[in-house]
């Protein structure tokens, strides 16, 4: 979402970085540059004139100018400013459990914003990451079927959703969910109310009762990131009338333009508590203001990197295969390893995007077509190998290879682009070997990571990690 955002302000901040020293109207200068980008986001425009104001400020200072890298002084008091317009380094997204059990958690929003959805996947993640036995309530009996889709996704995470009773009023279910979530022991009991298309007094009328029935400890809205400056009017809307504790981001891996997150929390004063990425019921996250930040500047998120690392792979499965580099070994069966446990982790372009420096490689690959699909045929064509095959490359010649392409669905070109890329590897693993195991590493960064994928080297374009 924020692609666009992030190259404009990465080819300014680069610009201040190479200068070895700057003047107030190099800052000046930059900060136009800045505010036009955060213009183009869809970024409000008090919000704008506010975060220039704050950086001008700080960065014409003498503690910058009299800096031995004053570029990179500036860089810091962007993201520092950046985190505080997000919510700031100690805010804490998710739920608060600070409240008397069963938490009341009351989703309000328009239609059409993800709220079911986000119902499901919020109550999957408190199940599994938090350990809380959720019960999920739909107040929504306006949308067909909307019960009934909260009820299918329910089942589908094994979230317990209150049984349906047809005719029943909005009301009368919440005070239903309510007393079954006491009864049943319950840690947290969501409930899913009707949107509109728009705004209207009906439905504020209708969500206004619900809050005074279930009186939430949190209220969170879920709004589109795709409709832009459009949900921070929403955000207000609802706040006005129901008091709002937070905001879900839906779409957030979409080509939006990122100024409905940078304003929201600016302009409602609440924080964004989750975001959705993608249409899975696990793809959504906590929102960490520090994390999006980093990776707006280019920054990357090593952290949400090793933390999707540490719930996708398995350690003996990871500590297995290190140990057969540290050997010097690699075989196509431990290539097939890789791909497999990459692919757990989630798309390429989202994973190196969380790598820093390593932006601008991710755009490679987006550039140049290679998607994950590229890496199911990876796959598929090891698949067709007999284990021997995989374990003795070397016996691939031209009539296995085309058995091994039809096999796959593949063509004989890409069974050799294959065999060429674990050929790298494996001659990287035995120098590696040679030149003292994993302590080698940093220096074949600019050959590439034992494990990449294909497409993560751009055609033409500088290996990554050598910039």
């Amino acid at each position: 979402m924020f692609d666009s955002l992030a190259d404009r302000l990465g080819g300014v901040l680069t610009r201040l970085t190479r200068r070895g020293a700057l003047s107030e109207s190099d800052v000046a200068a930059a900060m136009r540059e800045v505010r036009v980008a955060l213009l183009e986001a869809d970024v409000a425009l008090p919000v704008v004139k506010d975060f220039i104001d704050k950086v001008s400020l700080e960065a014409v200072g003498e503690k910058v100018i009299k800096s031995v890298t004053p570029g990179q002084m500036v860089v810091k008091i962007v993201h520092d400013q950046l985190v505080a317009m997000l919510g700031g380094e100690n805010v804490s997204g998710g739920i608060d459990f600070g409240a008397q059990p069963p938490v009341p958690v009351l989703m309000v929003g328009l239609q059409g914003s993800g709220k079911t959805t986000t119902t499901a996947k919020i109550a999957n993640r408190l199940q599994l990451k938090d350990r809380k036995k959720v019960l999920m309530v739909s107040l929504d009996t306006y949308r067909p079927a909307a019960q009934q889709q909260l009820a299918i996704l329910g089942g589908q995470v094994g979230v317990v959703s209150l049984p349906i009773i047809e005719g029943q009023k909005p009301l009368d279910i919440a005070k239903r969910g309510i007393n079954e979530a006491k009864l049943g022991g319950f840690d947290v009991v969501i409930f899913d109310t009707a949107g509109r298309t728009t705004v209207d007094d009906d439905m504020m009328t209708e969500v206004a009762a619900l809050r005074d029935l279930i009186k939430p400890h949190e209220t969170l809205l879920v709004t589109d990131a795709m409709i832009g400056q459009d949900s921070v009017a929403t955000a207000t809307a609802f706040h006005n009338t129901v008091g709002l504790t937070g905001i879900v981001l839906t779409r957030v891996d979409s080509d939006a333009r990122g100024g409905a997150a940078l304003s929201m929390r600016a302009v409602t004063g609440q924080p964004i508590k989750y975001i959705g990425l993608g249409e899975k019921v696990d793809a959504i996250d906590v929102f960490q203001p520090a994390r999006i930040a980093g990776r707006i500047l280019g920054m990357g998120d090593v952290v949400s990197l090793v933390e999707r690392a540490t719930e996708n792979i398995k350690q003996e499965d990871a500590e297995k295969l290190a140990a057969r580099m540290m050997e010097g070994k690699f075989d196509l069966d431990d290539m097939l390893s890789q791909i497999r446990q990459v692919q757990k982790m989630g798309d390429l372009k989202g994973l190196m995007g969380m790598i820093p420096g390593l932006g601008a490689a991710a755009k490679q690959m987006a550039a140049s077509k290679i998607d994950d699909g590229a890496v199911k045929r990876q796959e598929a064509i090891i698949l067709s190998m007999t284990p021997k095959e995989r374990r003795n490359p070397d016996l691939i010649k031209a009539s296995r290879k085309q058995r091994i392409a039809n096999g796959s669905g593949t063509g004989v070109s890409d069974v050799n682009k294959l065999l060429k890329q674990h050929q790298d590897m494996s001659t990287m693993m035995k120098r590696m070997k040679k030149m003292g195991g994993i302590g080698a590493l940093s220096a074949m960064m600019g050959k590439g990571l034992p494990g990449m994928m294909p497409g993560m080297r751009g055609p033409g374009g500088p290996p990554m990690g050598r910039r």
